[in-house]
């Protein structure tokens, strides 16, 4: 038995979709036949999947947040010890996520065929990446599912909570830039002429600061569309460059190089790797295999090619810690804490105490560059509608000096 997704209209004419069980698509139409629904379209989950990762989609596959629901509920009920069968029906059926749940009753057609949860995960890439397939067939394998969906489901957590960071630091500050140059393009565009219209009929000369703001008011009015699509157009040409792998090793040394963002991004990646690897490393995962995993996870071209030339290295035997370090992308604390893991036999414990403190640490610099942003944004606009305000206020002041 297989699951279908569907599509099917009622005699109303509403459309109608969803996910439901059946051997094949025959019996799938027949029971929605029986529920008064004429099916439009009956497809396995798998198929459908496939159909989706080879034609374009916004949609890559299962969001962080559902990814590390799923796996902390998987763990739950396997470790309460729930058949994996029944414990990927009663996810799928409390899903309020159609997507979510055409894939875990997709996943658990498999299951119940005979073939291992892996097997099941691996008809769906875009929804399960490397790591967690990986892992799951390591911990399948080992006879420790259930303790290695808890690691997993902990990682998947701390790997949201990660992103959740990032993208509300980035929110907060592209809000509110983009409301200052709203206003200040509202200005320009529809105040600053009505106001300044009233000096220009004067015939009298005005200042320098007052000529600036009129010129730049009628280029906003006049042009400011032709700008707005060339802004676009040149974000459209920057991004399409980037997917020129050797530019985007440039651009990402580049970035590396910055004072303050460069620090970021290596963090960041850098507890990526560490948490992944550690990962990859407590459920049994060859070390080769693992940093291969682990690799792919980075971002950054110039610190995943520096994973890629230390795999070849520790291929011939040499040791992790040093072979990670000649390429100079990682932080010294974090090749330390590596190298003493090595040393002791505990490379997963201090894996794991490497990606925490790189963790701690951009979580605590994203916090301080936060506090510090807030304000200045708020007086870069202060500073932005003062300029307005004097430009205007000039020459009502030399008016007022020929009066007297």
């Amino acid at each position: 038995m297989g699951a279908f997704e569907y599509t099917a209209v009622d005699n109303a004419g509403k459309q109608h979709k969803g996910v439901l069980e059946g051997d094949t698509a025959k019996q799938v139409r027949q029971l929605l036949r029986e529920k008064r629904l004429l099916p439009l379209s009956v497809n396995e989950s798998a198929k459908q999947e496939s159909s989706r990762q080879s034609s374009f989609s916004l949609g890559s596959g299962l969001s962080s947040t559902d990814l590390s629901i799923l796996t902390r509920q998987l763990a739950t009920l396997v470790q309460s010890g729930m058949p994996l069968e029944e414990s990927l029906a009663a996810i799928g059926e409390q899903s309020e996520n159609s997507r979510m749940k055409s894939i875990v009753l997709g996943v658990r057609a498999r299951v119940r065929e005979g073939f291992s949860l892996a097997d099941g995960l691996n008809d769906f890439p875009r929804a399960f990446p490397d790591i967690y397939r990986s892992t799951v067939d390591a911990g399948e394998q080992s006879g420790h599912l259930d303790a290695v969906l808890e690691r997993l489901a902990d990682y998947t957590e701390s790997r949201q909570e990660l992103s959740q960071t990032v993208r509300n630091a980035m929110i907060y500050p592209a809000v509110l830039m983009g409301f200052c140059l709203l206003i200040i393009t509202l200005m320009m565009a529809y105040v600053v002429p009505k106001v300044v219209g009233v000096f220009t009929n004067t015939g009298q000369e005005l200042p320098v600061p007052t000529a600036i703001l009129i010129a730049t008011s009628d280029f906003v009015q006049n042009w400011g569309w032709l700008l707005a699509i060339m802004l676009v157009a040149a974000g459209f040409g920057f991004m399409r460059l980037l997917k020129v792998p050797e530019l985007r090793k440039r651009f990402d040394q580049f970035v590396l190089r910055l004072p303050v963002v460069g620090r970021i991004v290596r963090g960041i990646n850098t507890a990526r790797f560490t948490r992944t690897f550690s990962i990859m490393t407590g459920s049994g995962v060859p070390i080769l295999e693992g940093l291969r995993i682990s690799g792919a996870v980075i971002t950054s071209a110039p610190m995943r090619e520096a994973v890629e030339e230390a795999a070849l290295r520790i291929r011939e035997g040499a040791p992790i810690g040093a072979s990670l370090a000649k390429s100079r992308q990682f932080p010294p604390l974090c090749i330390h804490l590596i190298s003493s893991g090595e040393a002791s036999g505990e490379l997963e414990n201090m894996l794991g105490k490497a990606a925490g403190q790189q963790e701690r640490e951009m979580n605590g610099l994203i916090s301080t560059l936060l506090n510090i942003l807030e304000p200045a944004m708020i007086i870069f606009m202060g500073i932005i509608v003062l300029g307005i305000v004097v430009a205007l206020l000039l020459p009502i002041f030399e008016m007022n000096k020929l009066v007297l």
